[in-house]
């Protein structure tokens, strides 16, 4: 039996605001994505440090959670367990926050393709396996077996529009049995027949400029996005009893013809042009061009953003039948996979020996890096970019020898096969010198198990900073009073820190100290500021008056700026305090009170601004 991912799945959909605030969810290779209707009701440190997922971000528009290569059953659990529809759709009207225009790009070219990726590099495979078997002889293309499997190979390719017109049908929120349809036509096999006679045709007597469809990419996601706004418009004005047939009859009665007559060619010269503007600028320069794209390819990994290349992919097969662009930025994934074997050797860790074996595995034989990328490589940083650099001189080899690929391949040892050809030897040379480089780079002087050390610290106990004796001031003119009076049991248990607190006689807040402002509450009632001797303290103006969601209350200063002793930090109105019924005392605390061997109080009583209240004596 397989593991079990409820509870995961269920903390998944937890942190990410829940059922109420996911829009749209699918995945890919190996994450997570969400449309969410408010990016604050996500919790991406909690959803970091879930136990199965490898970290998450907020990027291109939605909330990627790194899961790895059980992403499928973590993605079916969260379907299982949760009120989400696997099929749910995206609407306009969702109440989702207004992305910039590159955020909607990436979004909607990710949730084209991510969800055929799957189907896309495991027909490539196919084909390359092909290839290896034709190229020893183990098959003949004429052989049965041959025919039959090449058709399961090419067959997705071959009708891609039908494929992405039911993800793009998804994706803009229309019938998808009709987007569908809508790609049926424009690769039916009389049209094929007619295009490859080079016969033509008119319609209504308009001349009809016919192309191939056959593997093209932008015309069905086109044609499907305005027929997704023609859809709208029949349902708001065609009567309900007739709109089971006439909706889909309408929609491909005039968009099957405007593809044909006009969405089709001009998407055709766009893809032309798009082919030739990239094959221009990888031949002005092929060493410059493939190191640039080498080098910058893990961070494009990291935000998801290599989505944004995948339709010049697509259109690079469609137009020239070969592809440079995956196969230039390929070798990265054996330079990270380098790189994490580097730190396999390296450490003495079993946990992290176990973690980065398994990942460099997995990047190697497979191609899938985001394990190695998110789980060793970045966290430590200096294999990332050791990597990185592997990548980009590995990158710029690619493209010096022309090494190209004619189908979809995610770059691994078993994928080799496909890239037989012009350049083929260079590439295996330029995958050779990312991987031992990047593994040699990272065990002679990029990971050590120190660093490992200072994680943990982080991770388990708090951060021991370097302390000074220190005195600091009262943060306001008032009554000073011990901690153990305040009317709050958090306060007067100390479990936040020791401390003291003020009966203010002003509303004017000011630091006790000179610092850094590390933390300002939205509502101004709370700021953090670690001192420069190291004092990392809280003021807390009120009891409960979070509630007056920032009535009465200016903040001066901000997060990260530095402030001198006696510089205001916020002005508080103490008569809309009192009018709203909260206690206005306003205890100080040290929160890292552990740093330090002793904490004196000053003697209560009546004390000014700067007034010395605490002394803080160093171990």
């Amino acid at each position: 039996m397989g593991k079990d991912y409820t509870v995961l799945s269920k903390d998944i959909v937890k942190y990410v605001g829940t059922e109420k605030n996911i829009i749209s969810v699918f995945h890919c290779a190996t994450r997570l994505r969400f449309k969410v209707k408010k990016n604050e009701e996500v919790n991406l440190d909690k959803l970091k440090s879930l136990e199965g997922v490898i970290t998450a971000m907020n990027s291109g528009g939605q909330i990627q959670v790194v899961i790895g290569n059980q992403v499928d059953n973590v993605y079916q659990a969260v379907l299982k367990n949760s009120d989400i529809k696997k099929d749910q759709k995206e609407s306009e009207d969702q109440g989702g926050e207004k992305k910039n225009i590159i955020n909607v790009l990436m979004e909607t070219i990710s949730g084209i393709f991510a969800p055929a990726l799957g189907i896309l590099a495991g027909a490539g495979t196919i084909k390359a396996l092909l290839l290896l078997l034709t190229t020893l002889n183990v098959l003949t293309e004429t052989s049965g077996t041959y025919q039959i499997w090449y058709a399961a190979a090419d067959g997705i390719f071959t009708f891609l529009p039908i494929l992405l017109g039911y993800t793009a049908g998804k994706k803009f929120g229309c019938s998808q049995f009709t987007s569908i349809a809508l790609g049926m036509a424009l690769v039916y096999p009389n049209m094929t027949a007619l295009y490859s006679a080079e016969k033509s045709i008119s319609f209504l007597g308009i001349n009809v400029h016919l192309i191939s469809y056959a593997s093209s990419v932008m015309p069905i996601i086109i044609s499907t996005y305005i027929m997704s706004k023609l859809e709208k418009l029949l349902k708001k004005y065609i009567p309900e009893i007739l709109k089971m047939f006439a909706v889909p009859m309408i929609e491909l009665m005039i968009m099957v013809p405007a593809t044909f007559l006009i969405i089709g060619p001009v998407m055709d010269k766009f893809g032309s042009l798009l082919a030739a503007g990239y094959s221009a600028i990888v031949g002005f320069n092929p060493i410059l061009a493939g190191g640039i794209l080498g080098l910058i390819w893990p961070a494009a990994v990291i935000f998801g953003l290599h989505w944004g290349f995948f339709p010049i992919v697509m259109n690079n097969l469609a137009t020239m039948g070969k592809d440079t662009l995956f196969v230039i930025t390929g070798p990265n994934n054996f330079a990270q996979a380098g790189a994490t074997l580097g730190v396999f050797l390296k450490t003495k860790d079993k946990k992290l020996k176990s973690i980065s074996g398994s990942a460099a595995i997995s990047a190697v034989l497979a191609g899938i890096t985001e394990p190695a990328i998110y789980g060793v490589t970045l966290p430590y940083k200096k294999p990332f970019f050791i990597g990185a650099v592997f990548s980009g001189i590995a990158g710029a080899i690619t493209a010096a020898v022309g090494a190209s690929a004619p189908t979809v391949l995610g770059m691994s040892i078993l994928s080799m096969p496909g890239y037989l050809g012009t350049g083929f030897v260079g590439l295996v040379i330029a995958c050779v010198i990312a991987y031992f480089g990047s593994a040699i780079c990272t065990y002679l002087f990029g990971f050590s198990d120190n660093m490992i050390v200072r994680d943990e610290q982080k991770a388990d106990e708090p951060e021991k900073l370097e302390t000074d004796d220190e005195i600091l001031g009262a943060p306001v003119n008032g009554n000073m009073i011990s901690l153990k009076d305040v009317k709050d049991e958090v306060f007067a248990s100390g479990v936040l820190g020791e401390g003291f607190a003020m009966e203010p006689s002003d509303g004017e807040v000011k630091s006790p100290c000179n610092g850094t402002i590390t933390a300002v509450a939205e509502t101004g009632h709370a700021i953090g500021i670690v001192s420069d001797h190291g004092a990392e303290v809280l003021i807390h103006i009120g009891m409960d008056t979070v509630k007056m969601n920032g009535k009465g209350f200016k903040v001066h200063v901000k997060v990260g700026q530095r402030v001198k002793a006696k510089q205001p930090l916020v002005t508080v109105d103490l008569a809309k305090v009192k009018e709203a019924g909260y206690d206005a005392v306003t205890p100080m605390v040290i929160t890292n009170g552990y740093a330090y061997h002793k904490i004196v109080m000053e003697q209560t009583g009546i004390k000014n601004v700067g007034d010395a209240a605490i002394s803080l004596i160093s171990k």
